[in-house]
């Protein structure tokens, strides 16, 4: 068996990284959108560190939570695992990378824009979505 073939992302990954990346880019709660899912806290934090599988009713949940529909939320995780399968960093998923900008900001894989100062305006979900949060 050879050792050096990436390994596949597991999907839960992949759709937990995406809805901690939504919920992170609106700038909210695990309890707030647990809360507004109908779901538990801990069970929210659980799937979004890709601990467990969702059913879809939990997904679609989820999403309706943070103002997607179940489709944008598989359009991202879609996108995710083309974008690792590119990049040859399969093995690497579950792994949230931000990457630091000129202006004291920083863009996550998605492409959105995250401040680190305090203060800084709150993106709507359409513009986290389409990465174009400034």
């Amino acid at each position: 068996m050879n050792n050096d073939v990436p390994k596949e992302p597991l999907w839960r990954h992949i759709v937990g990284d995406v809805l901690r990346r939504e919920r992170l880019a609106q700038e909210r709660t695990l309890k707030d959108v647990a809360d507004a899912a109908r779901i538990s806290m801990p069970y929210l934090s659980e799937l979004e560190r890709g601990r467990k599988e969702a059913s879809s009713e939990v997904l679609a949940a989820a999403a309706h939570a943070l103002g997607l529909g179940l489709a944008d939320l598989l359009s991202l995780a879609q996108a995710d695992l083309s974008r690792l399968a590119r990049t040859g960093r399969a093995q690497s998923a579950g792994r949230r990378a931000v990457a630091p900008v000129s202006d004291g900001s920083a863009v996550s894989e998605t492409g959105v824009r995250r401040a680190r100062v305090a203060g800084a305006s709150r993106p709507s979900t359409r513009q986290a979505r389409l990465g174009l949060a400034a």
